[in-house]
């Protein structure tokens, strides 16, 4: 009876890792789709079709699966606050991205759940432990060793990929509270949803909205479908086994990607980006043995 229970997690842990692998190579893509495309689009214009596309992905997924009904609006305002948070972030990352060299970008993004961990005190009430704060203390350590303040001039590129993690980090405040009352297809829905007016408004804030090539527009819908994608990989991957097993194949997107920017756009990585990549990712894999130990069935 042990051997079979034991086979049963050893199988749900690989097919965990198997849709981490799916959304590693969803966010990946969608780092280099949206550095093709801004040649043509603006990020918020990047950001308004992305939206559309997805809106439309999602409506056929849910008339395809036969949905009694639409999905509800409940909390409009936790909706409101996290999709502003993420449409900001994503803004953010989607202009480092096309500044900055992909693999410092990447680093930078992977500080998001250490400032979780600053802000759930203050905005869930969870308590900042010791190990959390070490992990905290080790991820921003990292980040001065990416950004090397002092070393060169802080430019807006490199606040944007600073200011991604931080809204991320509010969106995965937002989401969590959200999840405690709604489904997981309400939240992707209201997200493309918001997102497409938002992008809308703001792309056409000036008056003017370019209209997609037809070089652009494969990789407008690369963007769509991997945004859509990668949410619903690591959130089956986290069904089938603990965030501990989960999230460090996350990590592999940052070695992932300074390959492709080095073999596709010729970006050396120094060591100073390799070293604080490892303390941000070290700061993230202590968090999450911490939470790991303290609630193993989490």
């Amino acid at each position: 009876m042990g051997a079979r229970v034991e086979t049963e997690t050893g199988s749900e842990a690989i097919r965990a890792a198997v849709w981490m692998m799916g959304a590693v190579a969803a966010l990946t893509s969608m780092a280099v789709a949206g550095r093709e495309v801004s040649f043509a689009l603006d990020t918020f214009e990047i950001m308004a079709y992305r939206s559309i596309a997805g809106v439309a992905l999602l409506a056929v997924i849910l008339s395809a699966r036969g949905a009694p009904a639409w999905p509800r609006l409940r909390r409009p305002g936790l909706h409101l606050s996290r999709n502003l948070a993420h449409f900001t972030a994503q803004n953010l990352w989607f202009y480092a991205i096309i500044s900055l060299p992909l693999a410092q970008v990447f680093a930078l993004e992977f500080t998001a759940p250490l400032w979780v961990l600053v802000l759930s005190p203050l905005i869930l009430g969870e308590r900042l432990t010791r190990p959390r704060a070490l992990a905290a203390l080790l991820g921003f350590a990292g980040i001065l060793l990416v950004a090397r303040p002092g070393a060169a001039p802080l430019s807006p590129a490199l606040l944007a990929a600073a200011g991604c993690a931080l809204g991320f980090a509010f969106t995965y405040i937002f989401t969590k509270k959200l999840t405690a009352q709604v489904d997981t297809i309400e939240i992707l829905w209201w997200m493309t949803v918001s997102q497409t007016v938002f992008g809308l408004v703001c792309a056409l804030i000036d008056g003017e909205m370019a209209l997609p090539s037809a070089q652009s527009l494969p990789w407008i819908a690369v963007i769509a479908a991997a945004g859509l994608s990668a949410h619903y990989c690591i959130t089956n991957a986290l069904r089938r086994a603990p965030a501990m097993v989960v999230m460090p194949f996350d990590f592999l997107r940052l070695p992932l990607i300074a390959l492709i920017g080095y073999l596709a756009y010729d970006e050396p990585v120094g060591l100073a980006v390799v070293v604080g990549a490892a303390l941000i990712l070290g700061g993230n894999y202590i968090s999450l043995r911490a939470d790991a130990r303290r609630s193993p069935r989490a």
